[in-house]
This record gives C-alpha cells, sequence and structure tokens, in this order.
C-alpha cells in the first residue's frame, strides 16, 4: 500500500529533506514507493520541502509524495517538520540525493519490527562506493566526531552522522529535538543515547549522489556544529575533566616551585613557572565550577538525564558552606599578604627581591581569587536551584 493508505493504517513514513533537489528527487521518490509497493507495507513518502526554487514541489507530488512545506531553513528543520507531519508509527529518514537506495529498506523495517526505537545505517560497515564520500569526511571528520561521541556518551553507534536512519516516531518526537542545521544528526543519536532508548545499527552502503551541483554540506562549519553540539551535551568532557587536569597540574606546580626555584638540567623555573601553576589552578577550578553550573541547568532543563550522585554532590554544597570555605580562603590571602607587606617594611619599604617576595604574593592572590570565586560560584547554583511557581 502506497501514501494513499489511510492515516490510521500508516505503518511507516519514508521522509526525505528536499532544497532543490530536482535532479535526483524523482528517482527517490520512485524507488521508495517501489519498495512499499513490493513488501507491501502500508506507508508514505514524505517530503520536507526546504523553499525549494528548481519545482521539486511539483516533481514530488507528480511521483506520489506528500509534500510538507517547512519555512525555518536548516536540513534539521527540513526533517522535522517531516517527522511531525509524519503519519506512520515509524519514520525512514535519508537525503533525496540518490545517495542511499530506497529500495533496501527491509533490515531497517525488521529492525524496528523487533521493537529497536533508533536503527541507524553505518556506512563504514556496509561500503562506500568510490567518490561517494571526501576523503576529509571519510578519515577525519566522520571518524574524529564518531569516536567523539561514542567517547562522551557511550554510545553503541559505529556513523554517527549516516543519514539514512529508522525510528519509532513517537518515540524520536518526545526527545524534543531542536538543532535547526547539520548537526540534528548528532543530536538525536546523543539525545537517544541518553535516554536509553534501544539502538541497533544496519550495515549501509553509500553510493556517490546524482547532482551535478555541490552539496548543501559545508566541510568545516558543519564539522564545528557538530563538535560543538557533542561538547554543549557533555559538560563533563568541557569542563570537568579539563578543570581538574589543569587545577591537578597547578597545585603539583605550585608545591613544588614554592618552597625554592627548581632546575631540570639547564633550565631553572622560578617565580614565572610558579605564576603560570596559579593560572592553571584558577583556570581549573573556575572549569570545575562551570561544569557544576552546567550539569545543574542541563538537568533542570531536561536536556542531561537525572544523576542522583551528582544531586548528592550538589546538596552537600549549601550556600553557607560555599561561604564560609570562600571566607577562609580570602583570608587566608590576606594574611599572606600582609606578612609581605610586613616584610617590605622591615626593608624600609625599599627594593625587595622578587624571587623571595612573589612566593608570598602569588599564592596571597591565588587564594584571595580562589575564594571570591568558591564564593560567587556558591551563590550561583542557589539560583540555579530556585524554580518558579509557573514551572513546577
Amino acid at each position: 500500500m502506497t501514501g494513499t493508505a489511510p492515516a490510521d493504517l500508516i505503518e511507516l513514513t519514508i521522509l526525505m529533506p528536499c532544497l532543490n533537489e530536482a535532479e535526483t528527487l524523482a528517482v527517490c521518490i520512485d524507488k521508495a514507493q517501489a519498495f512499499l509497493a513490493r513488501s507491501g507495507i502500508a506507508g508514505e513518502v514524505v517530503i520536507g520541502d526546504n523553499g525549494s526554487t528548481d519545482g521539486s514541489q511539483d516533481i514530488a507530488r507528480a511521483h506520489g509524495a506528500r509534500v510538507v512545506d517547512v519555512a525555518e531553513r536548516g536540513y534539521g528543520s527540513a526533517l522535522m517538520g517531516g517527522i511531525r507531519a509524519a503519519r506512520g508509527r515509524y519514520v525512514i529518514m535519508a537525503d533525496s540525493d540518490d545517495s542511499y537506495d530506497f529500495s533496501a529498506l527491509d533490515p531497517f523495517v525488521a529492525k524496528l519490527r523487533e521493537g529497536f526505537v533508533l536503527v541507524m545505517g553505518n556506512r563504514f560497515k556496509g561500503g562506500i562506493m568510490p567518490g561517494a564520500m571526501p576523503k576529509l569526511h571519510r578519515y577525519l571528520g566522520n571518524p574524529v566526531l564518531t569516536f567523539i561521541g561514542r567517547l562522551f556518551f557511550r554510545s553503541p553507534c559505529g556513523d554517527f552522522h549516516c543519514g539514512l536512519r529508522g525510528f519509532d516516531r513517537a518515540a524520536i518526537l518526545a526527545l524534543d529535538l531542536q538543532a535547526p542545521g547539520m548537526e540534528f544528526a548528532s543530536e538525536m543519536v546523543v539525545k537517544a543515547t541518553l535516554k536509553g532508548v534501544s539502538i541497533a545499527e544496519v550495515p549501509t552502503i553509500l553510493h556517490p549522489d546524482g547532482r551535478s551541483r555541490p552539496p548543501h554540506l559545508r566541510s568545516w562549519r558543519d564539522g564545528w556544529r557538530h563538535l560543538r553540539f557533542l561538547l554543549l551535551y557533555s559538560p563533563s568532557w568541557l569542563f570537568l575533566y579539563p578543570g581538574l587536569a589543569l587545577f591537578i597540574a597547578g597545585v603539583w606546580g605550585m608545591a613544588w616551585l614554592l618552597p625554592a626555584a627548581r632546575h631540570i638540567g639547564g633550565v631553572t623555573l622560578d617565580i614565572h613557572s610558579l605564576l603560570y601553576s596559579a593560572v592553571f589552578l584558577l583556570v581549573g577550578a573556575q572549569s570545575a565550577i562551570f561544569w557544576l553550573f552546567a550539569k545543574q541547568y542541563g538537568m533542570r532543563e531536561g536536556m542531561l538525564p537525572d544523576d542522583p550522585d551528582f544531586r548528592a554532590l550538589v546538596a552537600r554544597i549549601t550556600l553557607e558552606r560555599g561561604l564560609v570555605l570562600g571566607a577562609l580562603l580570602v583570608v587566608a590571602g590576606i594574611a599572606l599578604g600582609i606578612a609581605a607587606v610586613s616584610g617590605w617594611g622591615a626593608a624600609g619599604f625599599g627594593n625587595l627581591s622578587p624571587a623571595s617576595t612573589m612566593r608570598a604574593v602569588i599564592p596571597s592572590a591565588t587564594l584571595i581569587l580562589l575564594g571570591f570565586q568558591i564564593a560567587y560560584g556558591s551563590f550561583f547554583i542557589s539560583v540555579l536551584e530556585i524554580r518558579s511557581a509557573r514551572r513546577g
């Protein structure tokens, strides 16, 4: 049964985003319609059109597809418009450039019927035909971004950016996908992984697309947007782990250099290295505090899954405890500063040896700055805990 099936009988929607795809759209729709007819699946073909000006809409309708006009520009916007308008229980989406074979969707349907919520294609397992993917994407972009996604989120997906994928429509709508651009592909995988939905993979062959014009994808711009999204949804990797590394390096450096200058071979490390160690300590502490902010906000807004261990940690970081700790650090810093000034006074406020006095001044400034960071950070965490009555 094809797209003429009653809405309550449609099992599958085959969805294609479209922006001026007149060269390849017809062949893609024909393959999709042939698949529905051959497999006996009650389904429809939907085109999420993003403002085509080359007659793509008329081509789609002439070949039996339903056109959904999506005003907001972007790959993700076109797909979300199509997903919302889809009538099928399941949706299989792929680009309308003839790089994926819409006549061979049987493995995706089988996995969806088995109960998997998201079924991802994997081009690295299925095969990439000559000329189908630029070397930059094949050997750098996709492998690196997929590795980062698997590392950050423990995702089972081996090809984060495969454009051919199937899913349970209601479950994907519940993820509240928002990305308007190419990073939509990452957002779907990341949010599905964070929500713990069942994910399967299907080997998929990628063919050279049939267009004579360049693709809409812009390698560096869209690669950065994918990376930015992965970082924003992983505050631990963005803030906590780098922050802890810097903080530990700073503490170790200060402890090592405070007593005296150190000599490594022919190199002498003195107060200049001590100052940079203090910078590492402060930046690391601030980064860890930003992790608390981002994690708290992400959980509050439903962007990140609930973490009982984190909630227990935040419960122990009360405003009062933060203020006390911050005050103690500031007082200790001021005390060191007073000691440094006293030493200067004992010398008649004349010239002093920087190598000696800076060993008190640098820790003094570090403690004062760290104390204020902790105090203000405690206030901000308390602000994040305030919820509007209208939000419940």
